[in-house]
């Protein structure tokens, strides 16, 4: 199996002085704090991952001091269990995101707005509880810096290393992502749009993001970002052109991006069409009213 640049699933990369990434559907960090001590940005998306890394643990010789968790959806946390349990390492989160490690329910019970029915209660949106600790600059070792990075998730942080090297997350989705199914994941539009921003003008000499390739020059990947957010809410708003309702705009973008609804998808696309018609509505673009027992949404 094949992962993003022609490397394989779980090949260890060498980033750049003490730095490293390890290659896997969501990209893991890792972090050299001497010769046989490491710690881990993110923990892959299950026990199987959670398997793989620690196998490249232990051809290395490496001993997992911590894995420091930069948002908590299942597909970052779903590793941390299985490594916590056979190697004792400690595991931090940032604020809400903690709370959703440590209670991984949280996830598909936030998105789907109830308590999750079966379809919704498997690996790919739940992963495994464990024990995790709230993220301080204060727990990190010398050399990791956080970085505050909201928009995609609650409070999602991304790391510059010692060697200058940022991992950022999901706070940009590769071209041919978003390409692919128009929409990317997002919880907060606002708070976003303006991470996107610093991310634009941020320098570094490498960037490392979880779902595009690493590069040395992040501009044009965040700008291509922004500008696929504003045609969303564009296209948003010329279908309310005419009062509808969620429903009704949730099936309009599924056919203008070809989008096959699954239980996940559903919940996910779903979550974030509701975050671009929060945007909208606290900016005064469109309005909203109740009628027959429906909520309907129509532009200004």
């Amino acid at each position: 199996m094949k992962g993003r640049e022609g490397q394989s699933m779980y090949e260890l990369t060498h980033i750049k002085g003490r730095t490293w990434t390890i290659e896997s559907p969501a990209r893991v960090g890792l972090y050299q704090l001497d010769d046989t001590r490491v710690v881990l940005i993110d923990a892959g998306s299950d026990k199987e991952a959670g398997r793989k890394i620690r196998q490249v643990l232990d051809r290395n010789h490496w001993q997992l001091a911590a894995i420091y968790i930069t948002h908590s959806n299942a597909d970052h946390i779903g590793g941390c269990r299985f490594l916590q349990d056979r190697t004792g390492c400690r595991i931090y989160a940032p604020g809400i995101e903690c709370a959703f490690t440590k209670w991984p329910v949280l996830e598909p019970s936030f998105l789907y707005g109830g308590y999750p029915f079966k379809a919704l209660r498997h690996k790919f949106l739940m992963a495994q509880p464990c024990d995790c600790r709230e993220l301080t600059p204060d727990v990190l070792p010398e050399g990791l810096e956080m970085i505050d990075l909201p928009g995609h998730f609650f409070q999602m942080q991304g790391f510059r290393t010692a060697d200058d090297v940022v991992f950022l997350a999901d706070c940009l989705s590769s071209r041919e992502t978003l390409k692919k199914y128009g929409l990317s994941f997002v919880y907060d539009v606002q708070a976003y749009l303006e991470t996107l921003d610093r991310v634009r003008d941020m320098q570094a000499a490498v960037f490392v993001a979880a779902h595009a390739p690493v590069t040395e020059d992040i501009r044009a990947l965040a700008a291509f970002n922004q500008e696929h957010v504003k045609n969303l809410l564009h296209q948003i708003l010329e279908i309310l052109a005419e009062p509808k309702t969620f429903e009704d705009i949730l099936a309009a973008l599924c056919g203008l991006y070809d989008i096959r609804l699954n239980p996940a998808q559903y919940v996910l696309v779903g979550s974030t069409v509701r975050s671009f018609l929060s945007y909208l509505a606290d900016e005064g673009s469109v309005l909203y009213e109740f009628e027959n027992g429906k909520m309907w949404w129509k532009a200004c």
